[in-house]
């Protein structure tokens, strides 16, 4: 079966109801925030502070174009607007890519290594046999490293629903 924009928006909408309440609230972008920011150690304040700052964006953002009904949450039904307006997701998305590659990236060398992006996408929520498997496509260097732009693209390519064949697809289970 192929993988469609719908089964990525999916993973998504499951993966920010932190809470599992069926919805998305500000809390829960909050929380997602929270438990990325608490592995990545070595990173410093300032990659953390954009790292929350782009969680926020996020919930922004989807509050503003998807609470149809301006009650505070996000039902699926309404989150899966965004797959037909990813222009209006545009700007998030590209700076939550930016902040959270950069993240994986303490030591400013570009390059992002296995255990930081497998925990970094565990804290979010991926399930780890498909965080490996997407690592392994991006096809890691022989000290099993990926660039920061090689993610940052990924991420960035996971969100645009005219792209069926992403790297991405690898974390739909």
């Amino acid at each position: 079966m192929a993988v469609t924009a719908e089964d990525r928006t999916k993973v998504v909408f499951e993966l920010f109801d932190v809470d599992h309440s069926g919805y998305l609230e500000e809390s829960d972008f909050a929380a997602m925030s929270t438990r990325v920011e608490q592995v990545a150690d070595g990173s410093s304040d300032d990659a953390k502070a954009a790292l929350s700052a782009s969680f926020g964006k996020w919930w922004t953002t989807v509050e503003r174009e998807l609470d149809v009904n301006r009650d505070g949450k996000v039902s699926y039904e309404e989150f899966t607007a965004c797959v037909l307006s990813p222009e209006k997701f545009d700007d998030t998305v590209t700076d939550f890519a930016d902040a959270l590659s950069a993240l994986g990236d303490p030591d400013g060398d570009g390059l992002i290594e296995r255990p930081l992006f497998t925990a970094l996408m565990l804290a979010i929520g991926f399930n780890p046999a498909n965080v490996d498997a997407l690592f392994d496509f991006f096809q890691p260097d022989g000290e099993d490293r990926i660039t920061v732009r090689t993610w940052r693209d990924g991420i960035v390519e996971y969100y645009h629903p005219t792209k069926p064949d992403v790297a991405g697809n690898y974390l739909v289970p």
